[in-house]
């Protein structure tokens, strides 16, 4: 004999809604980590900025090794005693502090905070990148993974497996729509 009051196959399974629902919602939440954690190396650059990552611990503790400058451009005659800046030296980019700016000269006299001495040769206008706007610890060091090939291949697998996530789903309600 068959209970009537026995709610209907739908209500004893859920119906297949939460496997999708939660894959739609992993997926998504996969691929957004990915997008958001390359903000802070994309979005910098289309107002005009360069990003560089510090290695070397002559600007501590003001800027510790491992942190992302980001770099603007200025005007060179308007850059001040005190300011930091980004400089071509050899094949390098180097940022410390302004100690003096010989306008006449058209160079500049530096020193990294850490350092006990100013630089031993002054930095020329012609080598100077720009002032620097901001300064983040510990982003330099994940943007670091990003920009190497293995940092690359991880967030593209990442990114698929989001996107995997989501197929997933996808399938799992047409699947349950056919029955």
């Amino acid at each position: 004999m068959r209970n009537e009051s026995l709610p209907s196959r739908q209500y004893k399974t859920g119906g297949g809604r939460l496997a999708p629902v939660l894959c739609n919602i992993f997926g998504i939440f996969i691929l957004l980590s990915v997008i958001v954690t390359c903000l802070p190396a994309t979005v910098p650059r289309l107002w005009g900025y360069k990003i560089y990552n510090v290695v070397s611990g002559s600007m501590e503790p003001e800027i510790p090794i491992g942190s992302i400058v980001y770099v603007e451009p200025a005007r060179l005659e308007e850059i001040a005693e005190g300011d930091i800046i980004a400089f071509h030296s050899g094949d390098s980019i180097v940022v410390h502090r302004v100690v003096r700016n010989k306008v006449v000269e058209g160079e500049f006299i530096t020193k990294g905070d850490a350092n006990a001495e100013e630089d031993m040769n002054s930095v020329p206008y012609v080598s100077v990148v720009g002032r620097i706007k901001a300064h983040y610890p510990l982003l330099g060091r994940m943007l670091a993974l990003y920009t190497s090939n293995v940092g690359k291949a991880y967030a593209v697998c990442f990114a698929a497996c989001g996107a995997m996530f989501n197929i997933l789903a996808s399938r799992l309600r047409e699947r349950r729509d056919r029955k």
